[in-house]
């Protein structure tokens, strides 16, 4: 009885011990340069990661005010869109900059599902949407994006990079004001 215990579990070892080995060939095997080079400029793979999800995020937010311009009769909305547009257009160019000087690619290697952005299904639905129902689409889905943003901003606010973390915490600061502009224009 002690022998068949001691084979299940020198086999399981055994297993475990080739699966890890697989791991750790792959990994040397991968490409490290980026992260290297990301570190060099400053930037760390954190930082560089950030600004990988935060541009298309940012981009869509843009997409969706642009829409409010020919869809929104309400002033209130087409003010906030034109403010979150003026914020997040520099903030894109800003990021892009890093990535440029960490020698790091504007996208992601990997897919990676980001916080508070709108379905295809979602973007369409207030792409067919004007008036009330695209304020209440446009003001309800920005809410959401917001809250995202100030999830993945919250990455970078303790960063050695003085520049990233400044980012982080003025996307934290504005968009939590901006969510309870938001709200408020929601429930009128």
């Amino acid at each position: 009885m002690k022998s068949l215990r001691f084979l299940a579990i020198t086999g399981t070892l055994l297993i475990s011990g080739s699966f890890l080995t697989g791991c750790a060939m792959q990994m040397d095997g991968m490409d490290m340069s980026s992260s290297q080079s990301s570190e060099n400029s400053g930037f760390s793979g954190m930082d560089v990661m950030f600004a990988q999800m935060m541009i298309p995020h940012h981009q869509q937010a843009v997409e969706m005010s642009t829409l409010a311009e020919s869809r929104s009769l309400n002033p209130e909305v087409l003010a906030i869109a034109a403010k979150i547009k003026a914020e997040q257009d520099p903030e894109i160019d800003q990021m892009r900059s890093w990535l440029k000087a960490a020698n790091s690619s504007e996208t992601m290697a990997h897919s990676m599902g980001m916080d508070g952005m709108l379905s295809e299904t979602e973007i369409a639905k207030l792409e067919g949407s004007s008036g009330v129902e695209f304020d209440q689409l446009f003001l309800a889905g920005m809410i959401a994006h917001h809250q995202g943003a100030i999830e993945m901003a919250d990455m970078v606010v303790n960063s050695k990079n003085s520049e990233a973390a400044k980012l982080g915490a003025d996307i934290i600061k504005m968009q939590t004001s901006e969510i309870l502009e938001l709200q408020a224009l929601l429930s009128k």
